[in-house]
């Protein structure tokens, strides 16, 4: 089968490419048997280090509240940052340049500073300037930084969603006396929505992931975090590192999961939303067009 753009293979060229895979699957089996090896040699793999993720001691007084605040964190920072982003986003397609020129300063100002820094402002701004708990700080300082990053990142996802539709959408919409308004909500958005959900679903990923910066920096109680106070009481820095790092893979696969189920889902109603009009439908949207032409045909074959 061919296209445009792509040439299906042909003997030679499939006899290559298994030749490449098979040196990559052994390739990546040495690296594995590597890894596997220098830590047996470095005592890594030691039951003792690895006991107790089986018990629900580490599991429910470290790990699962780490994940928790972890996940409260992450889903607080999306809740605000995608109808931010959103508006931001809108606001810079506007065509009034008061509302244009400012949304480009914010987005451009916060896409430029690392969302560290942003964490680290926005802590030192809650301890001297409000009066936020010291306890109810660090989640504060979090949720602000990636806020403030992440919605000025999606805010460029939705411009250039939106930018990518053919200009004939739009101008279609305007034929028919639709305001720019009315056109973005009614026909750009909806179908700006599958393009920009890729990108969308890996920045909801960064912020899942940016969650472990706060416990670094800030001493929010977020996974990573408690996972240096159970590498503390159980001496297993490398298992404990391994164990996170695999929640954090699970977490961020049932992310990407459900957002490529809806973005099938949706891709699915733009196709199937065609409908075949009978002709008691046609005689209900205009009555007597319908029975007027149905009556003329009839008196014709009556004379």
């Amino acid at each position: 089968m061919t296209s445009v753009l792509y040439d299906a293979p042909g003997p030679r060229a499939r006899r290559r490419n298994a030749a490449l895979a098979a040196v990559f699957v052994a390739l990546l089996g040495l690296l594995a048997w590597w890894v596997w090896r220098t830590m047996d040699d470095k005592g890594q793999l030691k039951w003792a280090l690895w006991q107790p993720f089986t018990t629900s001691e580490a599991w429910t007084t470290y790990l699962l509240p780490g994940l928790g605040n972890t996940l409260k964190a992450a889903a607080l920072a999306m809740v605000i940052a995608l109808p931010l982003g959103a508006a931001l986003g809108l606001a810079r397609l506007s065509d009034h340049r008061w509302v244009r020129v400012p949304a480009g300063v914010v987005v451009e100002f916060f896409r430029s500073l690392p969302v560290l820094l942003l964490m680290l402002f926005a802590n030192e701004f809650y301890a001297r300037s409000t009066g936020v708990g010291s306890e109810d700080r660090p989640l504060y300082a979090v949720v602000t930084g990636l806020v403030l990053y992440n919605a000025s990142v999606l805010a460029e996802v939705v411009r250039a969603g939106v930018l990518a539709l053919p200009r004939g959408q739009a101008e279609a919409a305007y034929g028919i006396g639709l305001r720019k308004g009315q056109t973005m909500v009614s026909i750009l958005l909806p179908q700006a929505v599958a393009v920009m959900l890729p990108a969308i679903v890996s920045q909801l990923v960064v912020i899942v992931k940016d969650t472990a910066l706060g416990g670094v920096m800030i001493g929010y109680a977020e996974l990573l975090t408690a996972r240096s106070t159970l590498a503390a009481n159980y001496a297993n820095v490398v298992p404990s590192f391994i164990v996170v790092g695999v929640v954090f893979i699970l977490v961020n696969f049932a992310l990407t999961s459900f957002a490529g189920w809806l973005e099938g889902r949706l891709r699915r109603s733009r196709r199937s939303t065609g409908a075949v009009v009978g002709v008691q439908d046609a005689e209900e949207l205009n009555p007597a067009e319908i029975r007027g032409g149905f009556g003329t045909g009839a008196g014709g074959g009556g004379v």
